[in-house]
């Protein structure tokens, strides 16, 4: 396997500030707006948009939560063995608020469509926006287009982008893993 590392320390924190950035241009003072991390991986991502929100703002009432898409995705029951469901931790009603979705990597859109489709148990929101770290933008198999974007690749559907994260105890780095030819 060749690994070309797209993102790693620094520049993922740049890159995390960039976004909080455009988010307040957007959002002003969060006080309608809430943010929802899409489990698994998304979580991580939206846990350090919120620190970073709430450090810029000087605010600690900004919402998160994180949205559990397992029975919502197309293909659930496509997969062998056992499927193991992560837990929603969303304490607050979305209707009427503007949502920014956020996950760590975009690549077909099925999972951003099972996520708008799960988001639907908390509400019915004004508006629905979504943030990623990384946009695969030549592989969608649905029309979805993120409204903020870390890093866009282009990668071959062989390609895996994997992206770590050091309050899992890794580091901060995104990679390109490809097979050698």
């Amino acid at each position: 396997m060749q690994k070309k590392t797209l993102l790693d320390g620094q520049k993922i924190q740049i890159t995390i500030k960039r976004l909080c950035h455009q988010l307040i241009e957007n959002h002003d003072d969060f006080s309608n707006t809430v943010l929802i991390g899409i489990q698994p991986r998304g979580i991580y991502l939206a846990d350090r948009i919120h620190q970073e929100l709430q450090s810029i703002l000087k605010i600690d009432n900004l919402k998160k939560g994180n949205l559990d898409i397992t029975f919502f995705r197309d293909d659930f029951r496509r997969k062998d063995g056992l499927v193991t469901a992560n837990s929603n931790s969303i304490d607050f009603i979305i209707e009427n608020k503007k949502v920014v979705l956020i996950d760590d990597v975009l690549w077909t859109g099925r999972t951003i469509r099972a996520a708008l489709d799960a988001l639907l148990a908390y509400g019915r929101p004004e508006k629905v926006e979504l943030l990623v770290l990384i946009d695969r933008r030549f592989s969608r198999h649905l029309p979805i287009e993120p409204d903020y974007i870390g890093k866009k690749v282009d990668s071959l559907d062989s390609q895996k982008v994997v992206v770590t994260w050091a309050s899992e105890g890794a580091e901060d780095k995104v990679i390109l893993l490809s097979e050698k030819q």
